[in-house]
Formats: C-alpha cells, sequence, structure tokens
C-alpha cells in the first residue's frame, strides 16, 4: 500500500469508527475524532468532505439532512454494512502496518 493510499485508509477508518456509535454531520466527525486523540490529530475540512463524498459514493456511508443543535441545517452521515466491513478490514491493515513499523521505530 503507497503511504498516499496509507493516509487515506487512516483517514477512512477513522471516520467510519466516528460514525460507528450513530450519525454525525461533517463538524460533528471532525470534533470526535480531535477529542479521541487528545487534539493532536486534526482533520481539516478540505480533507474530510471529500473523503465523507467518497465514502458515500462507495456505499460505506449513507447521509440525510438534518438539524445540529445550534439549529443549523446539516448533512448527517451514518455507516452502512459495507462500511462496517471497511472499517474492520482498515482496523486490521492498520494493526498488521503498526506491529510492522513498531519495532523499528520504537525498540524496547
Amino acid at each position: 500500500m503507497s503511504a498516499t493510499d496509507r493516509l487515506h485508509g487512516t483517514l477512512d477508518a477513522l471516520v467510519l469508527k466516528a460514525l460507528s456509535s450513530g450519525p454525525r454531520h461533517g463538524f460533528g466527525v471532525l470534533r470526535w475524532i480531535a477529542e479521541r486523540t487528545n487534539d493532536l490529530v486534526q482533520v481539516e475540512e478540505g480533507s474530510l468532505y471529500p473523503a465523507l463524498y467518497r465514502m458515500e459514493r462507495d456505499g460505506w456511508l449513507v447521509a440525510e439532512w438534518g438539524v445540529t443543535d445550534q439549529g443549523r441545517r446539516a448533512k448527517f452521515y451514518s455507516i452502512t454494512a459495507k462500511g462496517r466491513r471497511q472499517l474492520a478490514a482498515e482496523t486490521r491493515e492498520l494493526k498488521a502496518f503498526i506491529a510492522a513499523i513498531g519495532p523499528v521505530l520504537l525498540p524496547a
């Protein structure tokens, strides 16, 4: 897997994981990722929204319009069964990647 593919795969996995507990709008996904990574991972909107559209096109997500807690109209994304399978695959690949590079970069 190329570095670009790995980067996309990591973003995809984070987004799918954020949605695995229920629907969220784009800003909610950004906030979830930032909170879970102690603000170490900051995904830019310019990266998130193309990824959301691509994942929706690929059938990993479905979207519907709704209203946020602040009363704003927003698109809410939900993970599909295909998206859950993709999340499992991405998670396996990330675990294998970390297992391979961990001993090299973080020797005991």
